[in-house]
């Protein structure tokens, strides 16, 4: 009997390593997908439409959102960024491990839509280490950075409300407690209807 497809939200605060963890489950677990979201801001140079995302236009986007046609959506730094329905659900349909890396605020809309999915935090070892992790990116402005350090303690408060919370310590470690995770839900909802 196959898999029951489950709803995996990520979340933790920026330079957490959530990427990099999700990255390793998808190598991990075989029937895990990732969802691409869908945004109104413009693909930045080598961003393939349907791969990093679903550039749709501020129109086009409003549009599904009358129509209900998103799990959960947001608007950040001026633009729209929204997870569509229909591909969650089909995948799901499908028996796959979906994954949904998203922010705090999404998974709450998230959890409120879909009650049985699975919120999995992933926390850094200490503010210090994240710091130097944001820092380490090179990409980040002071301003950027300090921005994000007091997003990300907020975020930090919000984690009780998760099923799973991961310290993203040893990334080893991190990647093989989140795989064995997604696989005990799903060898457990097998051939149950989430």
């Amino acid at each position: 009997m196959a898999r029951t497809g489950n709803l995996f939200v990520i979340s933790g605060p920026s330079g957490a390593g959530k990427g990099t963890l999700v990255r390793r489950l998808l190598a991990d677990v075989p029937d895990a997908w990732v969802s691409v979201s869908a945004t109104t801001r413009a693909p930045r140079p080598g961003e393939t439409d349907g791969k990093e995302y679903f550039f749709l236009t501020r129109d086009e986007f409003e549009r599904r959102i009358a129509e209900d046609g998103f799990l959960e959506w947001a608007e950040y730094d001026g633009n729209l960024y929204g997870t569509p329905l229909a591909s969650i659900r089909e995948h799901m349909d499908a028996g796959e491990q979906v994954i949904l890396e998203i922010e705090v605020q999404g998974a709450d809309q998230v959890r409120e839509r879909m009650p049985a999915c699975k919120l999995v935090f992933i926390e850094p070892p200490s503010l210090e280490v994240l710091e130097a992790r944001l820092r380490g990116r090179g990409t980040n402005s002071e301003s950027s950075i300090a921005s994000r350090m007091r997003t990300a303690e907020v975020e930090l408060s919000r984690k009780v409300g998760y099923d799973l919370v991961l310290v993203n310590d040893d990334l080893d470690v991190a990647a093989a407690e989140l795989a064995a995770y997604v696989d005990r839900m799903a060898e457990k909802d097998r051939g149950r209807r989430a």
